[in-house]
């Protein structure tokens, strides 16, 4: 009689064809958890960007400060340079964060449909108006991305004058920020240091106007006046 059931490999056969796929599995996984761990700047070596190293140690210097207000901030671990965000300002000019290398930055991503955002923009008003000079700026940038008279009326019927306006109608600057893995919801802010680096990060909204973060940013910025 004859057996019409198809032959089935040798057990031999099955492991050898099982190898390989195991192997890409183990190596799919292990470069998965280092861009979970690391994000994707984490690819371009161990020892992160060498200019920014610099951000990191001024991270450590004001780790301490990070508590009661501010304690939700992470700070960088690895020297990281952000991405040189392109957004316009209020007469539509393209702006980049490059533009402004040489002050501590506080980078501010917000959008009028995000209620934490909106309860937000006072107390960085309020921060921008106490801290603002030749070392420091608040850089708050809307990413609205349908009616573009929304923010600025948001804005000026909150009475916030000293917050420039800026704004990514695509939200590009998202994106860029989300593909670091610095940016995972809204609001985001980063504080960056005058050559661009990361110095913290936070997912969520902080007050920004309080003595723990004005401490915190001031020592960031002027590390001699605050006694380091």
């Amino acid at each position: 009689m004859t057996n019409d059931m198809p032959e089935q490999p040798s057990t031999r056969t099955t492991v050898m064809r099982r190898i390989p796929i195991t192997i890409a599995a183990v190596l799919i996984g292990g470069i998965a958890g280092f861009i979970g761990i690391h994000g994707f700047g984490g690819l371009k070596g161990a020892g992160g960007d060498p200019a920014c190293r610099a951000a990191v140690d001024t991270a450590k210097r004001i780790s301490p400060l990070a508590h009661g207000e501010v304690a939700a901030l992470t700070m960088a671990s690895r020297p990281l340079k952000l991405p040189d965000l392109a957004f316009e300002d209020a007469d539509g000019k393209p702006r980049k964060l490059s533009d402004w290398q040489g002050k501590t930055v506080l980078l501010n991503l917000w959008a009028t449909w995000c209620v934490p955002c909106r309860k937000e923009m006072p107390a960085l008003e309020r921060l921008q108006t106490r801290l603002s000079g030749p070392n420091f700026e608040v850089v708050a940038i809307n990413v609205d991305t349908r009616d573009l008279e929304k923010p600025r009326n948001f804005l000026k019927d909150a009475k916030l004058t000293a917050l420039g306006y800026f704004n990514d109608q695509k939200a590009k600057v998202f994106q860029d920020l989300k593909s670091i893995g610095r940016a995972v919801g809204m609001p985001t802010s980063v504080l960056v240091d005058a050559k661009g680096c990361e110095i913290a990060t936070i997912a969520g909204p902080a007050e920004w106007d309080s003595d723990d973060a004005v401490t915190l940013i001031r020592a960031a910025v002027q590390p001699q006046a605050a006694g380091y």
